[in-house]
């Protein structure tokens, strides 16, 4: 990579075409904002220095840019006149003057890969230009600014298809937007870019004529996956994005040894982690952080967001949220794990149960139609069916702790807080509203009536 390299992000554009509240690079393609898909590209050339460039609702994109990068320095563009007016709010907004290669890319184009930056970096230099272009072929160009090129290959002009001959609307080599120069010829071009144009803005590629008139050279360099380059100015172009990222992102695990069965219905953020032999049943949507290990089975029809599933596990048609299952362990169907689920290995969490900040120890079982809130489950346990934590006393929440080798009885109800040993057992319907020594059972019900000849004396 070049040793001195600047990086421009362009993200002060308003995107009102999304016609959303929320700014446009901040949508989210793949479990990342489109500007983070872009930095993260960025951070794969180990570039001197970052600026990005914001302006509408920075107030958003500032910190969410920072978070994402912390080094970067932020360049506020309080108007936007164009492309080249912000690179020149880019390069004003640091102290010293900079030397070496300046790329500039736009904070809209998730599908970008660091490695295609750094080719086109590298070749920008090996060229010695003062311009590059980062171009791609397309089948049909309508609506993309044309490459022109001398009988040499060298960019002569970029020319937008409003202002293109017949001729030039043919051309099939489109300019992207993303482009490198030299530095210091940029530094000298941007304060010579006119804004004597319709729209009255200053155009980045109008540096391609200053540079051709001054008899530097211009080039372009061809990306093979021209679509990397490609932006979303509404909805309908990131719902398209998004299924292409993920299209890359499934085939990408399956070459890596993971098992999915229904690419079609299965969606996988960039940020989740898969072992090999992990197998993805239809339906399935792994979603933030979430990592799946060896020879784990999820799904069919399950959602997990930032969840980490151990070596074996299996889920099945459940939702999980911040959770965690242990090796071997068993989920569902139709189960809920909310934030702070911690399953044990070899535990159990079966057919519509609900668990929220509650730890289950290894060998644990929550089989069936049960509520586990604000709990702590030891080993070996088993919680019978229909089984409520009662842990909000409508003023605060309290946690219920159930020791080793417990076994509690069906439809019971633990209220909050208490205690049951280890070795103990409950009674089927006892409700336990005080602590339960170790090897103890609790009930809470009266004894059995049977009313002799019930049916016909109700006839009566």
């Amino acid at each position: 990579m070049p040793s001195n390299l600047t990086v421009v992000v362009l993200a002060a554009g308003g995107g009102t075409r999304m016609k959303s509240k929320t700014m446009k690079v901040l949508h989210e393609v793949g479990g990342r904002s489109m500007i983070g898909h872009v930095l993260n590209a960025v951070r794969a050339m180990e570039p001197e220095r970052v600026i990005a460039v914001i302006g509408t609702q920075r107030e958003q994109v500032g910190p969410h840019i920072s978070e994402q990068m912390p080094e970067v320095v932020l360049a506020v563009q309080e108007s936007q006149d164009g492309t080249g007016h912000a690179v020149r709010v880019a390069l004003e907004s640091i102290a010293e003057p900079i030397s070496g290669t300046v790329v500039v890319v736009t904070g809209d184009t998730p599908l970008l890969r660091g490695e295609s930056l750094r080719a086109f970096a590298e070749e920008h230099e090996a060229a010695e230009r003062a311009v590059s272009i980062l171009s791609g072929i397309v089948p049909n160009p309508f609506g993309y600014g044309r490459i022109v090129r001398t009988a040499e290959g060298d960019v002569e002009a970029i020319v937008e298809e409003k202002d293109a001959t017949p001729l030039q609307r043919d051309i099939a080599e489109i300019n992207s937007g993303i482009l490198a120069f030299d530095a210091g010829f940029l530094t000298d071009a941007l304060g010579r870019i006119s804004n004597n144009n319709a729209n009255a803005e200053y155009y980045l590629t109008d540096t391609v004529g200053i540079a051709r008139e001054a008899g530097l050279t211009v080039g372009a360099y061809a990306i093979d996956d021209v679509s990397q380059t490609e932006g979303a100015n509404d909805r309908a172009q990131l719902a398209a994005l998004g299924r292409e990222l993920n299209r890359r992102i499934v085939t990408q695990w399956m070459k890596d040894g993971v098992t999915v069965m229904d690419p079609e219905t299965t969606w996988i953020d960039a940020d989740v982690v898969l072992n090999r032999d992990v197998t993805i049943l239809p339906g399935v949507q792994l979603l933030g952080a979430t990592v799946v290990g060896e020879d784990a089975v999820v799904g069919p029809d399950t959602t997990l967001k930032d969840c980490e599933i151990g070596q074996g596990a299996r889920v099945v048609r459940s939702h999980g949220e911040l959770a965690v299952i242990g090796d071997e362990a068993n989920v569902g169907p139709f189960s809920y794990l909310r934030p702070g689920t911690n399953l044990g290995s070899r535990g159990k969490i079966g057919a519509f149960v609900e668990t929220k900040n509650a730890q289950i120890g290894n060998g644990s079982k929550v089989p069936h139609l049960s509520y586990v809130g604000d709990a702590e489950i030891g080993e070996e346990t088993n919680i019978g069916a229909g089984t409520i934590f009662a842990n909000y006393d409508g003023v605060n929440k309290h946690r219920t702790k159930i020791g080793d080798r417990t076994k509690t009885g069906s439809n019971n109800t633990f209220i909050a807080p208490v205690q049951i040993g280890d070795d103990a057992m409950t009674g089927g319907g006892t409700t336990v509203r005080r602590d339960v020594p170790n090897g103890a059972l609790a009930v809470s019900s009266g004894p059995q009536r049977n009313l002799e000849d019930w049916k016909n004396r109700k006839g009566q």
